[in-house]
């Protein structure tokens, strides 16, 4: 099992080494060396961040080369929709001109390009992986963690300025604020070599077209506002389906929520997220095609979620080893039925009149409203996970290590977490088996 900080050491490592071939491919094909990657460090996070996700699925595919093949075939294809989501609209003011010569893009290249991608990055995991773990298990834990540490904060710090480039969006603003007093001329020379080093690496990136003020559209498109509301709405909608479809096939009526507070799905959210990212070029597809990456990408992401929890929380909320053609217990074929005819209903259906009505909204109110949305989610998740990781623990370590453990203890004690999620399951070694028993792991709970 990896560790946070582990993870965090192999982000840096595969979105250095993904940069590394990034750029030297185009210094091949187009005889001239440029950063490639969207920000101004020799890294590329989607490679970083694609590895991290097989490091967690693929131990537990184990041996079945075939199946782990197929994970890192959906893996990598949705983990590049999201990058390609992210790449276009980061700058809400930006156009990028479609650029395909990146080599380990398969987007929109079909099923022999995304079988080649997978094959790169499978072969890298089997034969260059376990070398860098090796070197990875050498270092002090105490290095390991300030590299992760130090790293982590100069990505965000880049980001930070990246987006405020990007945000802008205008290249000639830089010219005028160098023509100004020196007040600002050192952010003018970030600003500036920012928009350079883009500029070379995207020849086609150019400053989009404002809306004029008196037209402007809230969350027009698929942009951060509008995935933010996709998310509240499809958390609140999983909640509802979650809650009667338990209490109507089960005759079990309990709570369905991932969070302490408000009756909100967070696996259907991010899950609603991902199908309108992956599934929006299918749009105007045939319902079959539309149903068969439902199929997958629901299947796929409803397995790691389970791996994340188990991992990171010690938990299990849903188990479903007592039907018949599961996946490790954590998906099976039917729901995975169940997410295509999702998804056809979702992109075809629900999301078109939901993103009308979203677009709608008075443009102040909904940005306001936005912001306070995001805010109070990332409140709850972060107390839900302090709480589910004290209470993965509490039975080990019964006494409070610092003061925000007894607060925790104080507010979200065992019997509170329990009453919350009665069907979540402790996977920890050294569990009690009194708790264990109290549980009922052939149940499919919570999400």
């Amino acid at each position: 099992m990896y560790s946070l900080y582990d993870l965090g050491l192999y982000l840096l490592i595969y979105s250095f080494l993904g940069w590394v071939v990034e750029a030297g491919y185009y210094a091949v094909t187009r005889r001239r060396f440029c950063n490639r990657g969207i920000l101004s460090l020799p890294l590329i996070p989607a490679y970083g961040f694609t590895f991290d996700l097989l490091l967690l699925v693929l131990p537990t595919l184990a041996g079945r080369h075939i199946l782990s093949f197929l994970t890192v075939m959906v893996v990598s294809a949705v983990a590049e929709s999201i990058g390609d989501h992210f790449f276009h609209r980061v700058g809400p003011k930006i156009q990028w001109q479609a650029d395909r010569s990146r080599l380990l893009s398969g987007s929109g290249r079909g099923l022999l390009a995304s079988a080649a991608v997978a094959a790169v990055y499978y072969i890298v995991y089997l034969i260059l992986h376990p070398f860098l773990l090796a070197g990875v298990l050498l270092l002090p834990e105490l290095l390991k963690r300030v590299i992760v540490i130090v790293f982590l904060a100069l990505m965000g710090l880049d980001f930070a300025a990246v987006f405020y480039a990007m945000r802008t969006g205008d290249p000639s603003w830089y010219e005028a604020r160098q023509a100004e007093s020196n007040q600002g001329r050192l952010a003018a020379k970030v600003y500036s070599a920012i928009w350079k080093r883009l500029q070379k690496a995207y020849p086609g990136m150019q400053p989009a077209g404002g809306q004029d003020q008196g037209s402007y559209t809230f969350a027009k498109g698929l942009c951060w506002d509008k995935l933010v509301w996709v998310f509240l709405c499809t958390s609140l909608l999983g909640y509802v389906i979650e809650t009667f479809w338990c209490g109507l096939v089960d005759g079990q009526w309990m709570n369905r929520s991932s969070v302490l507070y408000g009756p909100f799905s967070f696996v259907w959210g991010l899950g609603g997220v991902v199908l309108t990212v992956t599934l929006q070029g299918l749009a105007e597809k045939n319902d079959r095609y539309v149903f068969a990456a439902g199929f997958v990408i629901g299947g796929a992401y409803e397995y790691m979620c389970s791996m994340f929890t188990e991992l990171v929380f010690g938990t299990v909320f849903w188990d479903y080893s007592g039907m018949p053609l599961n996946i490790g217990g954590r998906t099976n074929v039917l729901f995975c039925f169940f997410w295509g005819v999702l998804a056809v209903v979702w992109i075809k259906m629900i999301y078109p009149a939901m993103s009308k009505g979203i677009e709608s909204l008075p443009a102040l109110a909904g940005k306001i409203f936005t912001w306070i949305v995001v805010f109070f989610m990332l409140c709850n998740a972060a107390l839900t996970s302090a709480a589910m990781l004290r209470y993965s623990t509490r039975a080990v370590q019964p006494e409070p290590a610092n003061a925000f453990e007894e607060f925790i203890d104080r507010q979200y004690g065992d019997e509170r977490i329990e009453r919350r999620w009665p069907n979540m399951i402790v996977t920890a070694p050294a569990e009690p088996q009194a708790r264990r028993e109290t549980l009922e792991p052939e149940d499919a709970v919570m999400k």
